[in-house]
C-alpha cells in the first residue's frame, strides 16, 4: 500500500512538472506576441488546462498509455516496481530538459520511462509494440501536421487581406465542411447521451464526445467569419482582431494540452491501482478521483510557468506576429482534438512547434531558425531510448537493493 501512494504521489508531481514544463506550447505565442503578460498568459492557460476535465470523457489516451506494458508479464508489486522505475526516469529527464530549456515531450519521457523499466524487468517481450509504435510515429506525424495545417490557415489569412472571391469561397467552404462533420460525427441517439441535463438539446450538446466537436467546431467558424470581413480592415484594425482572436485560439490549444497531457499521467496511475488490486480497479471504470487530480496537477503546474521554454519556443524558432500565433494555435488545437479522438498519446511540445514552423515557413524558409529547429528534433529523438534508459538503471538499482 506505501508503495502505491508513493507512485501516485509521483505520478502527480510527473503531472505537476509536465505543466510548467509544457507551459511553454501553451503560451509562447500570446506572450511573444504581447497579448498577453506572462502572469496572465499562464493563468490563462491553466484555467483552460482544467477545464479539459468536463470535457474529455472517454479517456481513450488514457486506457493507450496504460496498456502499454503486458499484465500478462508484468504484474502485481512487480508492475509496482516498474511503474515506480519509469516514474523516476521519467521526472529526472524532465527536470534536466526543463533546466536547459529544452522543449522536449513530457508524453514521450513519461511512455520511455514506463516502457525502458518494463524492458529491464522482463525483456522486449514484455511491452505492447502497437502504443509504442503510435507514439513513435507521432514524432515526425504531428509537427508535421501541425506544421501542414499552420501552412494552410496562414496562407488562407493572408489572401484573405485581399479582395477576392477566392478567400470567401473557402470561408464558406468551411461552414459547409463543419456542418457535415458535425452531422456524420455527432452522437444523438438519447441511450447513448450521458449527460446529468434533462433536456434533450443539452444532453447532445454536453455529451464528452460531440463537446469536443463542438468546440473545434466554434473555432473554425468564429476563424471562417473572420475572414469574410478581414479585407476590409486597415492593419492596425486587423491586429486587434487577431489579438482577440488569439485568446481564443489559446484557449483552444489549452484545453487539447490539457485533454491530452493529463490523460497519460491517469493511464499510470490506473495502471498502478490494477496492478494493486485487479479485482477492485479497472480502465472501463475510471476511479472519479484520479482525473480530477491529474486536470489539477497539471493546471497548476502550468501556473508555475517554464520561463526558458517559453524564449525557446516564442522567439527562437521564428518571429511571430499575433496572426501567426491565431494560425500555429488553431492548427496545433485541430491535431490534438483529432488525435485525442484517435486514441494517440501525442506531444503537445511537437505540434505546437511544428505549427509555429508552418507560419515561419509562409514568410520564407529562411524566416525558420533551422538550427534551432535541428537541436529541438535530437531531443525529440533521444528522449524515449534517454527516459527509458534512466528508468532501466533506476530499476536495476531498486531491485539490488530490494534483494
Amino acid at each position: 500500500m506505501t508503495l502505491l501512494i508513493i507512485i501516485i504521489a509521483l505520478a502527480l508531481i510527473f503531472d505537476y512538472i509536465n505543466g510548467f514544463h509544457d507551459a511553454a506550447n501553451s503560451i509562447a505565442t500570446v506572450v511573444s506576441t504581447k497579448v498577453l503578460t506572462p502572469g496572465q498568459a499562464v493563468l490563462w492557460a491553466a484555467l483552460f488546462n482544467f477545464a479539459a476535465f468536463f470535457i474529455f470523457k472517454d479517456h481513450g489516451v488514457a486506457n493507450t498509455i496504460a496498456k502499454t506494458v503486458k499484465t500478462e508479464v508484468v504484474s502485481g508489486h512487480d508492475m509496482l516496481l516498474v511503474i515506480f522505475a519509469g516514474l523516476i526516469g521519467a521526472i529526472t529527464w524532465n527536470l534536466l530538459t526543463w533546466w536547459y530549456g529544452i522543449p522536449s515531450s513530457s508524453s514521450h519521457t513519461l511512455i520511455g520511462g514506463f516502457a525502458g523499466a518494463a524492458i529491464a524487468f522482463g525483456g522486449f517481450g514484455s511491452i505492447n509494440s502497437e502504443p509504442i509504435i503510435k507514439t513513435v510515429s507521432f514524432i515526425f506525424l504531428a509537427p508535421v501536421v501541425g506544421m501542414i495545417m499552420a501552412f494552410i490557415i496562414s496562407l488562407w489569412f493572408i489572401h484573405s487581406f485581399r479582395k477576392g472571391w477566392m478567400p470567401k469561397i473557402i470561408a464558406f467552404l468551411v461552414f459547409a465542411g463543419v456542418a457535415i462533420f458535425l452531422q456524420q460525427n455527432m452522437v444523438t441517439d438519447p441511450a447513448k447521451l450521458k449527460s446529468h441535463f434533462e433536456s434533450y438539446a443539452m444532453k447532445v450538446i454536453f455529451h464528452s464526445t460531440n463537446f469536443k466537436w463542438i468546440l473545434l467546431a466554434s473555432i473554425l467558424v468564429i476563424m471562417a467569419s473572420f475572414t469574410l470581413f478581414l479585407n476590409s480592415l486597415h492593419a492596425s484594425r486587423a491586429n486587434t482582431w487577431f489579438k482577440r482572436l488569439q485568446l481564443v485560439s489559446s484557449a483552444a490549444f489549452s484545453i487539447g494540452h490539457g485533454g491530452n497531457d493529463a490523460q497519460k499521467v491517469m493511464g499510470i496511475i490506473m495502471a498502478a491501482l490494477i496492478a494493486y488490486n485487479p479485482n477492485l480497479y479497472s480502465l472501463d471504470n475510471m476511479v472519479w478521483w484520479v482525473p480530477l487530480s491529474c486536470y489539477a496537477a497539471i493546471a497548476l503546474g502550468t501556473m508555475s510557468g517554464g520561463w526558458k521554454i517559453v524564449k525557446t519556443m516564442g522567439t527562437k524558432i521564428t518571429k511571430v506576429t499575433p496572426f501567426e500565433g491565431v494560425a500555429a494555435e488553431t492548427a496545433g488545437a485541430i491535431t490534438l482534438f483529432v488525435t485525442e479522438a484517435l486514441k494517440i498519446p501525442v506531444s503537445t511540445t511537437h505540434t505546437i512547434t511544428g505549427s509555429i514552423i508552418g507560419v515561419g515557413a509562409t514568410k520564407r524558409l529562411s524566416a525558420v531558425r533551422w538550427g534551432v529547429t535541428v537541436n529541438l528534433l535530437w531531443a525529440w529523438i533521444l528522449t524515449i531510448p534517454i527516459s527509458g534508459i534512466l528508468s532501466a538503471l533506476t530499476f536495476y538499482l531498486l531491485r539490488a537493493l530490494l534483494q
